[in-house]
């Protein structure tokens, strides 16, 4: 994809200086992945979420001044509780294997386990539009990747 390193207006998330380091705020973030043509909406907690395939994402930013972007998988697969310790041994073998995303098993009020993945990264000190692009970019890639393999594993009901 494209990279979003054009101006959006003068008073837009993305005006100015292609190199300028800017703040993670909602506004970028929303702004960029339009650019990129990814469709996110919000939801019932004001985060913003977005479908690919089966699997929703998360873009989020976390810390106290919101410096943190977490992008965060989670495949449509379900499974029984009686299938954790074989869920977390797949994410063990994934996290042995692989820097992204970090997987991890959640069990929801309901007792049916997801698999979840999500990539983490300071960006304290600023991000162009460009690597805010690439950040999130890659972890959409590699969240549909776990969301594949996760796919394949016996015992998921997919909704």
């Amino acid at each position: 994809m494209a990279s979003p390193e054009f101006e959006d207006g003068p008073d837009g998330p993305l005006a100015g200086p292609v190199q300028a380091l800017r703040p993670l705020t909602r506004e970028l973030l929303t702004a960029v992945l339009g650019a990129r043509g990814h469709l996110v909406t919000t939801d019932a907690d004001g985060d913003l979420v977005g479908r690919w395939d089966d699997s929703l994402i998360w873009f989020l930013r976390l810390g106290e001044a919101g410096e943190l972007l977490q992008v965060r998988a989670v495949a449509a697969a379900a499974f029984p509780i009686e299938r954790v310790p074989d869920l977390y041994a797949f994410c063990n073998a994934w996290n042995h294997d692989r820097l992204w995303p970090k997987a991890y098993v959640h069990v929801g009020d309901d007792g049916r386990a997801v698999v979840c993945g999500e990539t983490v990264t300071d960006l304290e000190a600023g991000v162009t539009a460009h690597q805010l692009g690439q950040l999130l970019d890659r972890g959409v890639t590699a969240g549909c990747q776990l969301a594949a393999a996760v796919d394949g594993l016996p015992g998921g009901t997919r909704p």
